[in-house]
């Protein structure tokens, strides 16, 4: 049974409760016209309501979480199941189409094995449904009646419902902060594990990458992560750096300062639509278009090993892919410098430029700084880019014209396919991403430091 049939459940029920308390509020002062309540009718009804909802909620996710399970070790103990084969992808295949049959997401089965399943798993997911919705009911009915019997005319209804609406509101803002520590303490588990297979020096100063999933052996040598190091921060935060926020600042300031209401009432939307496109599009037109072209006329110019996939390709688009996200931070940041300041620099007699230079630019600075870190952490965490554009080559070169990889297109190389997770070669694309965690980590430090520092010095 779906959860979703218990969440509405819960919310009928809920919507009850609420309608049978309120009703009982309202009955207090028809019993008693001189009796003051101590909260609105309303607040004795979402009190009632929330002792019913929460709790079947919370069943209902485990319950979703729980069932499958009983269900398939229901069907497994079934005559019928001793005939599955012990293992493998076969025995999973026969179990979902009868799985698939018994709930009418098909029509039949294509394996013989499979039809005589089909019944066991009716009733085993009639069965446990029907035990989903008894205990819903019955916790309901607990919550609903202990929480009526408490209402009564001096209970705090309404504190006790802000106390609720509060730890939901904290359970709320721990999510991100849970998200972050759970996906930390996963990469620390497994770099350490990777570590203990690789010593960390050769891994972070080695300069030949080339992990062979298929050794049985761990080499060090074949670990150098180095060069991936290089080619992630040569082309996400120098040359995507170098197109990005000239483009963008100069865009901000002309949008700020020079363009009309109505050019810059169709210029922003249209310049923030590039933070719209899909990044595999950005991959294509820079392994069709841009890749090409740089090859063209590095060619035209005499250099003649120039490749397809060059990491000057791959900077270039993604320059321009996050040119919006310097640009919109440069330009909120610039229009919320207040009036005065602008008006009393030009009234000193400073020029328009002057004053952009050495009145706006720096007062709006840590946004604009905020903008470009932002945009540096998007940058080295792209991937579709560089996987089209810039090839696989772990290169360790200053040459943009030679292809380069990155440490995100190793994840994603090192975590797909067949790769168990016992091998260095597997356990290696962790230690790539708590790297990255960590200059991620850094960069926003950084930011928040120089946002800080010149937040104080013109506030």
């Amino acid at each position: 049974m779906s959860p979703a049939i218990l969440f509405l459940l819960a919310l009928g029920l809920g919507m009850a409760g609420w309608l049978a308390a309120r009703a009982r509020a309202w009955s207090f002062r028809r019993r008693d016209p001189n009796q003051r309540l101590a909260a609105l009718p309303s607040h004795y009804g979402w009190y009632v309501a929330a002792w019913i909802v929460a709790p079947v909620i919370l069943f209902a996710a485990i319950w979703g979480a729980v069932a499958p399970e009983l269900v398939m070790q229901s069907v497994l103990a079934h005559p019928a199941a001793a005939e599955l084969p012990a293992f493998g992808m076969q025995r999973q295949t026969i179990l979902a189409e009868a799985r698939a049959v018994a709930t009418g997401a098909a029509q039949g089965v294509f394996r013989p094995e499979a039809a005589a399943l089909v019944e066991p798993f009716r009733d085993a997911l009639s069965r446990y449904n029907t035990i989903g919705i008894g205990v819903s009911l019955i916790i309901a009915f607990l919550g609903g009646t202990w929480s009526f019997l408490r209402l009564k005319p001096d209970f705090a209804a309404r504190t006790k419902v802000e106390r609720m609406v509060m730890a939901v509101l904290l359970l709320a803002s721990l999510v991100a902060i849970l998200t972050t520590l759970g996906i930390l303490i996963s990469l620390v588990f497994e770099t350490i594990r990777f570590f203990g297979m690789i010593n960390p020096i050769d891994f972070l100063f080695g300069t030949h990458w080339g992990p062979d999933p298929m050794s049985s052996e761990a080499d060090p040598s074949r670990y150098g992560a180095l060069p991936l190091f290089w080619g992630t921060i040569y082309i996400g935060a120098i040359i995507a750096m170098l197109v990005a926020i000239p483009l963008g600042m100069m865009s901000a300031i002309y949008l700020t300062q020079y363009a009309s209401p109505r050019w810059r009432s169709w210029l922003k939307p249209t310049l923030e639509i590039l933070a719209g496109v899909p990044t595999v599009v950005y991959g294509y037109f820079a392994a069709l278009t841009v890749a090409p072209a740089v090859r063209d006329i590095a060619l035209s110019i005499g250099i003649s090993n120039a490749s397809s996939e060059s990491a000057l390709a791959a900077g270039v688009v993604m320059g321009v892919m996050i040119i919006p996200f310097v640009s919109s931070m440069a330009d909120d940041s610039i229009a919320a410098v207040p009036q005065a300041m602008r008006d009393g620099s030009l009234a000193m007699g400073a020029t328009t430029n002057e004053t952009i230079r050495k009145v706006l630019v720096p007062a709006a600075l840590p946004g604009i700084v905020a903008g470009v870190m932002l945009a540096v952490s998007r940058a080295i965490g792209e991937t579709m880019i560089v996987v089209m554009a810039a090839g696989a080559a772990a290169n360790l070169t200053a040459n943009p014209l030679e292809a380069m990889t990155t440490v995100t297109f190793q994840i994603v190389a090192m975590l797909t396919g067949e790769g168990s997770f016992d091998h260095p070669a597997t356990l290696s694309a962790f230690a790539l991403g708590f790297v990255l965690f960590l200059v991620t980590l850094a960069l926003n430090y950084i930011a928040l430091r120089v946002v800080k520092r010149f937040r104080e010095a013109y506030e």
